[in-house]
């Protein structure tokens, strides 16, 4: 339990602190943080909650991250089902935070609420495949980076500095393809709040991710196997 509480508050966080500076910040009049606020922002809820919870869940804050660490041999099967929902909730507790705020202001309208979409939803008009690829590939080189940080041979304690600068890294390349998911929990926390389109297109915000964390997981496991106890 103290696990899944955990991993509930971090995925808030990164909800909150992410998607939130997309959403009240990114376009704020001549003060406005753009997509490198944006980008640094979810970095940062990455990089705090990791000093903050690591040594208690593992901060994983995402389904797709605790499916390839398990498919990398690092994470339980039994464990991964009460991951997901606590990741989910959590999310989605971030959002409902973040609504309310940011319905505090006269005249607000929820437009597309930091949603992850393609086609006419993507931030730079990209299609079906350039998202698939995208949201993949970046989940993908997301995954091996954990998987490379965390390994029992990498440098100690700088394990979360370098998922937190990857995140960041990985928001800078596709916050115009897709608004950036490589997370089911972000993605569906908005597209609740969102619904229509956010709804009909939230299928390839769990399905592309997850398919980059498998290959991740197989690809690290052969590379780089964790020594047998």
């Amino acid at each position: 339990m103290k696990k899944l509480i955990a991993e509930f508050v971090g995925t808030l966080w990164l909800v909150l602190g992410g998607c939130g500076s997309a959403v009240l910040a990114a376009a704020f009049p001549e003060l406005g943080i753009g997509f490198v606020g944006v980008a640094l922002a979810f970095g940062l809820t990455v990089v705090t909650m990791a000093y903050a919870i690591g040594h208690v869940s593992g901060c994983h804050l995402n389904p797709a991250v605790s499916i390839g660490l398990w498919m990398g041999g690092r994470f339980e099967a039994k464990e991964l089902i009460p991951y997901i929902i606590a990741q989910v909730l959590g999310g989605l507790a971030g959002a409902g935070i973040l609504y309310m705020i940011a319905t505090g202001k006269p005249g607000f309208e929820l437009g597309g609420f930091a949603a992850n979409g393609y086609g006419e939803h993507s931030p730079g008009g990209y299609g079906l495949t350039s998202a698939l690829i995208t949201e993949v590939v970046m989940t993908f080189i997301f995954l091996f980076v954990i998987l490379g940080a965390t390994h029992s041979k990498a440098p100690k304690y700088l394990a979360g500095l370098a998922i937190g600068l990857c995140l960041t890294l990985i928001h800078l390349i596709s916050i115009p393809v897709t608004n950036t998911s490589v997370n089911p929990a972000r993605s569906t926390s908005q597209a609740l709040f969102v619904g229509d389109w956010a709804i009909d297109q939230l299928w390839l915000f769990w399905v592309a991710p997850i398919i980059g964390a498998l290959l991740a997981g197989l690809v690290y496991k052969y590379i780089s196997p964790e020594p047998k106890s």
